[in-house]
């Protein structure tokens, strides 16, 4: 009995006893495998040559390469965020990856990178396929895409005359009462997005007047086909704030409360928890734009991006706070419009 129990518990760990010879042993999951499969399943840590996000869009040089790799094998990328080395090292071996996408040092493999034990054919395709001007391509088409504008739009009047602001005034009053928010911010938020042109749309697939991404259309039931009809993206935008509210329902400051959720709006709800924990955790005000402000920008720095309280990583916050205080500084103009003319508000 003591025989067969042993032999029972090696036998699910993959061990074959001498006496069982003839029994088949696992086949290694290599590139056959993986293409068989269709995804290569990279590890990584966030930061800005690593893996991020921006405006819905993946990017990071060693992403990129990564991404690259996968196109040449005919497979899917799914690269998944690992907080630190120990994690990256940790689920590698225990064969929740192919391989880690991060310099780790090491002369495993070319750019740093390791790949999973037993997966030679794996590491001989990607040291045939990867070539050195390849990092150069990609660095330099990451930052063509960075230093484009990302909008393209026609810029039109942002204010029309002393009654009207833009055409799309009636939406803004007829679905602002979605999200409880005056018309003329929903109007000031439009023209940071679009410059009120419906046409608009971003090298990262934002569309339509209030930027709407195909992924958050998707969410909000708004077919991909409709993004660009201007009543329903700014009723979509207008359901999609009315979410945020209630994510930050635990800011009860209402004018407090529409920094944040414009904050999220631009760069993401999980990205501004991350910089409200940074700044409760440092006695700091994290239901307070202001003091919660200086992490979003402090979540470019490696300091604070890869703090133990950040969950989401790497950020390019100066655009969010930017975009915040445009919105604010644009409000307070269309406030000044002739009062009579919001009667109906």
């Amino acid at each position: 009995m003591i025989l067969c129990c042993l032999s029972c518990s090696r036998q699910q760990k993959g061990y074959v006893p001498l006496w069982d010879k003839g029994v088949e042993q696992p086949e290694v999951y290599d590139l056959r495998q993986i293409q068989m499969s269709g995804d290569l399943i990279a590890l990584t840590i966030s930061g800005p040559e690593t893996y991020y996000e921006y405006h819905g869009k993946e990017l990071g040089l060693h992403f990129l390469i990564c991404k690259q790799f996968a196109h040449h094998l005919g497979v899917r990328l799914r690269m998944e965020v690992c907080r630190d080395t120990m994690e990256l090292n940790k689920r590698l071996l225990s064969g929740d990856a192919d391989l880690i996408a991060y310099p780790l040092q090491s002369d495993s493999l070319t750019l740093g990178w390791k790949m999973a034990e037993g997966k030679e054919d794996l590491k001989a395709a990607f040291e045939n396929w990867y070539k050195p001007d390849y990092k150069k391509q990609l660095i330099a088409q990451e930052q063509w895409w960075l230093s484009q504008p990302r909008v393209h739009r026609h810029v039109f009047a942002p204010l029309l005359n002393s009654k009207t602001i833009s055409n799309y005034d009636n939406l803004f009053r007829k679905y602002s009462r979605l999200c409880g928010w005056d018309w003329r911010l929903i109007a000031a938020q439009c023209y940071q997005e679009s410059t009120f042109d419906p046409q608009a749309a971003s090298w990262a697939g934002a569309k339509g007047l209030m930027q709407i991404m195909p992924s958050t259309a998707d969410y909000l039931h708004l077919s991909r086909i409709d993004i660009l009809d201007p009543e329903k993206n700014i009723a979509a935008a207008c359901k999609y704030i009315a979410e945020l509210n209630n994510r930050f329902s635990d800011v009860k400051e209402y004018q407090e409360r529409v920094k944040f959720v414009l904050a999220a709006y631009n760069g993401g709800h999980f990205h501004i928890r991350d910089a409200m924990r940074l700044a409760e955790r440092d006695g700091l005000n994290s239901k307070r734009w202001n003091d919660v402000r200086k992490y979003v920008l402090k979540l470019s720095d490696p300091q604070y991006y890869r703090d133990s309280l950040v969950q989401n990583g790497y950020m390019r916050g100066s655009e969010t706070v930017e975009y915040v205080d445009q919105i604010q500084l644009r409000y307070q103009k269309y406030r000044n419009v002739r009062k009579k003319y919001f009667l109906l508000i």
